[in-house]
């Protein structure tokens, strides 16, 4: 047992990026990058996806998607906030003592996740799971353990804004995985080695993250139980919060593996994935400006504020984005990512395309009430959507199926989106939100996904048609901050200056 960890306490002595006028564009070039790089990521999978949605099946692509829910909901559970809870100490705290406070972070981590498995395992063999999917719970369970302490160490590289090494990290999984997925679909394998293709994609995440690490920085595990419970004494409502959330997004799926068909869950299975790959996205532009809320909110309230309103405006315009193109090119996307055999999955990706819009335009606030330590109203307001999730799916699943599902999960999103925002003007009036950018970002989403109802073309001619519309409505509005659009002369400034002069 090593000696305790010394709080993370502010040095004013030592100030670090997040302090300087750098960490705004760091922060954006950051999230930019990171998004790039996942979405990347995600255009492989979804190759990856259509062939092994059509080489499982309805049936096994339900147990497939089921068991990752499950394993999800456990790395929520295993997380208990402390990812997150870390990255906000580390950001407004001494850059000396952070070494020793990750060391334990990692310890509990590692702890947490091999009883959380255990019992999620155990969860497989009560509900009466199949040996193959008990299996997989087991396999996908020790990859959690791999991408755990990827995750816990990475937050010294999203302290100092090191962003990029982050997306690295991020692609080299989903790249790994892609990979195996199309070589186990090619040997012919089935259910089982798609599961265990998550234990090398993690250990490739956690590889390239070892990689980026600075020079004072190591992987080291501390069991120091005192500081353990130092932490979880401080963050012990943001840690069950943080517990609920990873339930209430996927209880709907995995109360349809128990009361609905397995045809109805493995429609609602390939727009749940879809979706919960897309969720990330506001999780990625949010968490790049995360450590600069956390730094500012014990000095300068007006900072975060001006951040949190900044993050949303760019949130919604993602998320409206999204939006336009899952709503229009539902037919074309569920027929390349899951195939012709689940065309009824495409009316439950149009509803759950509303939820995502729901869920970019939350995760800002969300992080202001973490910024701010507001964690108890940050536990009602996820126990109030695990409830309003749970019922409605219980309530709707059986007359409407798997579009019962997707009205209860995007039912949930949009709570959220409107009670997290309210609870922290109430608290806080002076992040009562006056961006003028929001109404026009969804007047261009409005008339964008208007073009889903135009007769007589293709869904992925009219997805293409929207997004542009979507794109130029933006531009033509103004809708986009002046930030954002700096940003991106920057960008296109560095690209001139790399290619030189024209020839003439």
């Amino acid at each position: 047992m090593s000696g305790e960890s010394p709080p993370l306490t502010p040095d004013e002595h030592a100030p670090t990026v997040l302090d300087t006028p750098d960490a705004g564009p760091a922060a954006i070039r950051g999230a930019g990058l990171r998004v790039v790089s996942y979405g990347a990521g995600t255009l492989l999978s979804v190759g990856s996806a259509a062939l092994l949605f059509r080489h499982l099946g309805v049936s096994d692509s339900g147990r497939y998607v089921t068991v990752l829910s499950l394993v999800t909901i456990v790395a929520g559970l295993t997380d208990w906030g402390l990812t997150t809870i870390g990255l906000r100490e580390v950001s407004e705290g001494s850059h000396a003592l952070r070494g020793r406070f990750i060391a334990s972070l990692l310890g509990l981590r590692l702890i947490l996740t091999v009883l959380a498995v255990a019992g999620a395992v155990a969860f497989a063999l009560a509900a009466g799971y199949d040996a193959r999917m008990v299996a997989g719970t087991a396999i996908v369970g020790a990859s959690l353990v791999i991408q755990n302490i990827q995750s816990t160490v990475a937050i010294v590289l999203m302290s100092d804004l090191r962003l990029g090494w982050v997306a690295l990290a991020d692609f080299a999984r989903q790249a790994a995985l892609v990979v195996l997925v199309i070589a186990f679909v090619a040997a012919g394998f089935g259910l089982v080695p798609f599961y265990a293709a998550s234990i090398p994609a993690a250990a490739a995440g956690l590889g390239v993250t070892l990689l980026g690490l600075p020079g004072d920085a190591r992987l080291r595990f501390s069991f120091d139980s005192v500081t353990w419970r130092r932490v979880l004494r401080d963050t012990l409502p943001f840690a069950a919060a943080t517990a609920v959330s990873a339930v209430y997004f996927r209880v709907a799926i995995i109360l349809m593996s128990l009361i609905a068909t397995a045809h109805e869950t493995g429609y609602f299975g390939a727009s749940f994935r879809i979706i919960e790959v897309l969720v990330i996205v506001p999780l990625l532009v949010v968490g790049a400006g995360f450590p600069i809320l956390a730094r500012a909110a014990r000095t300068d309230r007006q900072r975060v504020a001006y951040g949190i309103t900044r993050m949303w405006e760019v949130s919604v315009a993602l998320g409206t984005g999204l939006f336009v193109v899952l709503f229009v090119g539902a037919p074309f996307v569920i027929r390349v990512v899951a195939g012709p055999k689940f065309g009824p999955s495409v009316g439950v990706l149009r509803i759950q395309s509303l939820g995502l819009l729901a869920s970019f335009a939350a995760s800002a606030w969300a992080y202001g009430l973490l910024a701010l330590r507001m964690h108890r109203e940050v536990l009602a307001v996820t126990l109030a959507a695990f409830v309003v999730t749970t019922a409605l799916t219980a309530a709707l699943v059986g007359p409407l199926g798997a579009e019962g599902g997707a009205i209860a999960t995007t039912v949930s999103e949009a709570f959220l989106a409107v009670v997290i925002p309210w609870v922290l003007v109430r608290a806080h009036a002076e992040m009562r939100p006056t961006s003028r950018y929001v109404p026009r970002i969804l007047a261009a989403g409005l008339a964008a996904a208007a073009l889903r109802f135009v007769p007589g073309l293709p869904s992925a001619a009219l997805m293409a048609l929207a997004a542009a519309v979507y794109l130029g409505a933006l531009f033509a509005l103004r809708a986009l901050p002046e930030e954002l659009i700096e940003q991106l002369r920057e960008y296109r400034r560095a690209l001139r200056a790399r290619r030189g002069p024209l020839p003439s």
